[in-house]
């Protein structure tokens, strides 16, 4: 069976997704090299959607989708 999982990765530039934690626009910045978490959620074993965080908005939701991978 497929589960969510989480991954932690750097923003793309012309990133234009939200997090689903505090609904504010990840943004790409390229002196600071931004982390984000993206999550492939799946429900009875089948994907549903991803989801995207800031790294510290992941860690403050209580990671709902476990420990990121790097």
């Amino acid at each position: 069976m497929t589960e969510s999982r989480a991954v932690t990765r750097t923003v793309a530039a012309g990133s234009t997704v939200v997090c689903k934690h505090c609904e504010h626009q990840i943004k790409f910045a390229a002196k600071t090299q931004s982390r984000q978490v993206i999550a492939n959620v799946y429900v009875d074993g089948v994907w549903k959607q991803v989801e995207h965080f800031h790294a510290s908005c992941y860690d403050e939701a209580g990671q709902p989708y476990g420990d990121p991978a790097a």
